[in-house]
């Protein structure tokens, strides 16, 4: 983890879970005595996002940003400027939290200037149990779109094949299958494979990928 480039995007269709990967990721860097920020980048959907569990995740001491009025209970569609800090700051680890299609990485495209390719990875994340990415074929459409978008490459691949906590371990190796087929057609790597712990326990341990446990940050145990 501490060897991926310093700026993480982590973008991947709605559902994939990427705001669980990317907060469970902050969370994993600090554990490395690094100085952390995480921007909540998703503009377009106002739920399941990162800002929700600022609390928590600043107890953790990351530094959180969003769009968010602190006060009123709204949220305005636009990013805040304060993510410029830890983007030049190069003392700071950062993760940005990306809209869940094309339409959501246009969030990325005023800061791309900060995207040079020894600066940054794209790591797109991959739940195969999603309509909407179950084949190589939606998988890569949605993927170029993205690239498309913010004129940067995707770097990786996260297995998050997951039924939330009814998630089992033939659920991760079918979704292991299908990111397989996108680092060929792609040549990018499987970076993290991602489950609940309880799983992640099972998973053969020479499959591609670092396993990463997840926990849940974004859904209540009763959700």
């Amino acid at each position: 983890m501490i060897n991926d480039k310093r700026i993480r995007i982590i973008v991947g269709h709605y559902g994939s879970g990427k705001t669980e990967f990317a907060g469970n990721y902050a969370i994993n860097l600090t554990k490395f005595n690094k100085k952390v920020a995480l921007a909540d980048l998703d503009i377009v959907n106002p739920y399941f996002r990162s800002r929700e569990k600022e609390e928590h995740l600043s107890q953790h001491g990351i530094k959180v940003i969003s769009s968010n009025v602190k006060g009123l209970n709204s949220d305005l569609p636009a990013v805040s400027g304060e993510i410029l800090g830890p983007l030049q700051d190069k003392s700071f680890e950062v993760v940005l939290d990306v809209g869940g299609d094309s339409v959501g990485a246009r969030s990325l495209v005023r800061f791309t200037d900060y995207f040079e390719e020894k600066e940054y990875d794209m790591f797109c994340v991959v739940n195969a149990n999603r309509r909407e990415t179950s084949t190589i074929e939606d998988c890569l459409k949605h993927m170029e779109l993205i690239e498309g978008v913010c004129q940067r490459r995707i770097t990786g691949i996260i297995n998050n094949t997951h039924l939330l906590r009814d998630t089992t371990v033939e659920d991760v190796l079918r979704g292991q299958e299908l990111c397989l087929q996108i680092t060929k057609k792609k040549n990018i790597p499987i970076k993290y494979v991602c489950a609940i712990e309880s799983v992640t326990k099972s998973i053969p341990k020479d499959i591609e990928g670092i396993i990463m446990p997840i926990r849940m940050l974004m859904r209540e145990d009763w959700m």
